[in-house]
């Protein structure tokens, strides 16, 4: 039985609403990445955590702290979400960080299948970050 963990991109999820659906979809469904585990072998998803977000000095240190968060609970694979696979500009460092302190766990980069090259998630991605959004100061001023 594979005893999986997902890291996710922290801004997909709390910047722009990703619920990991095609995610979770895909390793019910063994597409995507899931593929990869025989059939006749149970995948037992053990948790999702977010990264750190975009790391500052201490970046490594607090995406060691969350995944060892996963391990106590003995995770066989990690599995790098697609969107941490397409936009995140840290990710072998954070690969890096995980071979050196758990050496144990299998690393795979990816998880639901590739809705669209990678070029035109990371553009189309970029317009949902670059549109105008309204916060508490707007509401508290009355610009909304």
């Amino acid at each position: 039985m594979a005893r999986i963990g997902i890291l996710t991109c922290s801004n997909a999820t709390q910047e722009l609403g990703c619920a990991s659906v095609s995610c979770l979809g895909d390793l019910r469904k063994r597409k995507g990445a899931f593929e990869l585990y025989p059939a006749a072998e149970p995948l037992e998803l053990i948790g999702i955590i977010n990264c750190p977000g975009c790391p500052t000095l201490a970046g490594p240190e607090k995406f060691v702290k969350r995944v060892r968060a996963l391990t106590e609970f003995r995770i066989d694979v990690i599995h790098f979400s697609f969107c941490i696979k397409a936009l995140c500009p840290f990710k072998e460092e954070y690969k890096k960080a995980l071979e050196t302190h758990f050496p144990d766990i299998k690393i795979v980069m990816g998880t639901h299948r590739e809705h669209m090259p990678e070029d035109e998630f990371r553009r189309r991605v970029a317009a949902l970050f670059g549109q105008e959004k309204k916060g508490m100061t707007d509401l508290i001023l009355g610009k909304d």
